[in-house]
């Protein structure tokens, strides 16, 4: 079991889940947890590919062609409107109310391409005059419902998706190139899979919901795929500095600590960002479309509040655990574990706080002669055990200390007074000697052997005598 270092052992009673989020306290094992991340994400793929293949999408006119008729509302509902169509022999594909107020207006569309020229044009006056009637429309109104009439040909429909197609593979080149070119390859096919991953998620919600599928949603499916993508280098961007700081170059993690350690960091503003993005779409979604009556909004918030959501769960529990999956498969990476499995000295599962702790440690100018303090902290315990040094002995780097150090013989010389065993501090000649020898500003010259201890230095006449001083 892994320690973290705030854990309840370490810091007492800790603050709330978002307090301990926004201070940068969080140490969470997301990478370690990635089975349940990849279950979760396939439950909802696999749904939404059994219903694509099922009933497929609720394509709008736009991409598989039809009519579409619009009358003034005069305050009727959409379902009052869709029994009148259906009356007319004609089974809608989409009813709906647009705007509100006396500018309200009901929007009908219906797939009419396998009549012939004159049934088709024959049905379109029978819808029109029966939703004519179901409003309560005026001679003008029904006269504008008659004309109110668009016919888009399955060929339109057909460019609209080829256009949208290409340019989802054009997005997928260039989000390989940049993060490839930014990062390195299995950091754009860890990517890839995210923005694939909310693709099929999205899809699969639109299949299963049966809502209609328009230009507006492949707009607000390419805008979401941008998103996700900001996100997912975000993460990258502070997983790549991470490892400078703890990673391959200094062993200090495991890359899987390291990928944790930079969604925890980013998890704060993930959450901020992804805030901000979706409460001015919801917005949208709600009173735009379902109070104010825009409902061509409708579709393009929808998939953006799908795809938005979709987005950041798969920046953080997708691409990251992944890329951490094939980065650890690396011979490096592999040693490294190794090594700190061994020795249980890694850091481990750290929060974003201790990270910038030890980053900011590592980065002070003083550390360095901290450093150096407990290198003399630690050679003085070691003199400490030797033992103090004889008297009459100084102690240099290497040097063995005698068993039983000679006398030190003094010779008159004449311009030296007599020299005493103890000066006026009562400390030896000896002491005296290594004090002498500590002051000089140059190394000790080696003497030779059999020259015997050195003499002390010449006084000058009028010092010392005796101990006592004239």
């Amino acid at each position: 079991m892994t320690t973290t270092l705030d854990s309840p052992e370490t810091t007492g009673s800790r603050p709330n889940l978002f307090v301990r989020i926004y201070r940068g306290e969080t140490s969470f094992d997301f990478v370690g947890r990635r089975r349940v991340w990849y279950g979760v994400s396939a439950a909802v793929i696999v749904a939404g590919l059994i219903s694509l293949f099922a009933q497929g999408f609720n394509l709008g006119i736009d991409f598989k062609g039809g009519t579409a008729w619009t009358v003034t509302a005069n305050g009727t509902s959409a379902a009052t409107a869709t029994k009148a169509v259906k009356a007319a022999g004609v089974n809608p594909s989409l009813v709906q109310g647009i705007g509100v107020g006396s500018s309200a207006t009901i929007e009908v569309q219906a797939d009419l391409s396998k009549l012939s020229a004159s049934a088709l044009a024959a049905t379109e006056k029978k819808v029109a005059d029966a939703l004519a009637t179901a409003t309560h429309a005026t001679a003008k109104q029904k006269t504008d419902a008659e004309q109110n009439v668009t016919n888009v040909g399955p060929t339109w429909g057909g460019v609209i998706t080829k256009k949208a197609i290409i340019a989802v593979i054009v997005f997928f080149i260039l989000v390989v190139g940049y993060i490839t070119f930014r990062f390195e390859w299995k950091m754009a096919i860890a990517a890839l899979v995210a923005v694939i991953h909310d693709l099929l998620v999205v899809a699969g919600i639109y299949s299963l919901s049966g809502l209609q599928v328009t230009p507006d949603t492949v707009i607000a499916v390419l805008t979401i795929l941008g998103y996700s993508l900001y996100d997912t280098v975000v993460v990258f961007d502070r997983v790549a500095d991470n490892t400078k700081n703890f990673g391959a170059s200094t062993g200090k993690m495991t890359y899987e600590d390291v990928v944790n350690l930079s969604m925890n960091q980013t998890l704060a503003r993930s959450i901020n960002t992804s805030l901000v993005a979706i409460l001015p779409v919801l917005s949208v979604l709600v009173i735009g479309a379902q109070i104010l009556g825009a409902s061509t909004l409708q579709y393009f918030g929808l998939a953006l509040v799908i795809g938005l959501f979709s987005g950041a769960y798969s920046s953080i529990f997708i691409a990251s655990p992944l890329l951490a999956q094939m980065k650890e498969r690396e011979p490096r990476y592999r040693t490294i574990r190794q090594k700190l499995a061994n020795r249980a000295d890694g850091a481990g599962l750290i929060t974003p706080k201790a990270a910038a702790l030890m980053t900011a440690a590592a980065a002070t100018p003083g550390s360095g002669r901290a450093a150096a303090g407990r290198s003399g902290t630690a050679r003085g315990a070691a003199a400490k055990r030797q033992g103090p040094a004889r008297s009459g002995q100084v102690l240099r780097p290497g040097v063995r200390p005698a068993s039983k150090p000679a006398p030190a013989p003094v010779e008159d010389d004449g311009d030296v007074e007599e020299w005493d065993e103890l000066d006026d501090d009562g400390v030896d000649g000896a002491e005296t000697t290594a004090r002498a020898a500590k002051a000089s500003p140059g190394p000790a010259r080696p003497r030779p052997q059999g020259s015997g201890p050195r003499r002390p230095p010449p006084r000058k006449k009028g010092g010392k005598k005796g101990g006592r001083r004239r």
